[in-house]
């Protein structure tokens, strides 16, 4: 016969175990979370290099700073971006914030 102690020792094992899987599958949720989330920021800053002609840094700076100014998140900052890229409007306040932070990041291009 097996004394209560040595009883509760697997199920408190379990219990460790079933805790540890449960966190890793949180993390791997976010993790892939956070990778789709920065596609979308750098798949933004590709649009903004482009078009904008400014490095990939300003950028990102750009996009930082609309986000900081509007209090819109990074996230849907670049989205709206990358939604403006297939044709849709971007809404006032965004589109204000981003020809400002442009202005301040980009040098006047010759013959302009």
């Amino acid at each position: 016969m097996t004394s209560p102690a040595h009883d509760a020792t697997p199920a408190t094992e379990e219990d460790r175990l079933r805790y540890e899987v449960q966190r890793l599958r949180t993390e791997n949720r976010q993790l892939h979370q956070a990778l789709a989330s920065h596609a979308v920021i750098d798949q933004a800053i590709g649009v903004l290099t482009v078009l904008s002609q400014i490095t990939p840094q300003d950028g990102f700076t750009v996009l930082r700073e609309a986000s900081q100014h509007t209090n819109i998140k990074l996230f849907d900052v670049a989205e709206q971006i990358l939604k403006h890229a297939q044709g849709a409007a971007l809404p006032e306040v965004l589109r204000a914030e981003l020809r400002a932070a442009l202005a301040r990041h980009t040098s006047p291009q010759p013959g302009s």
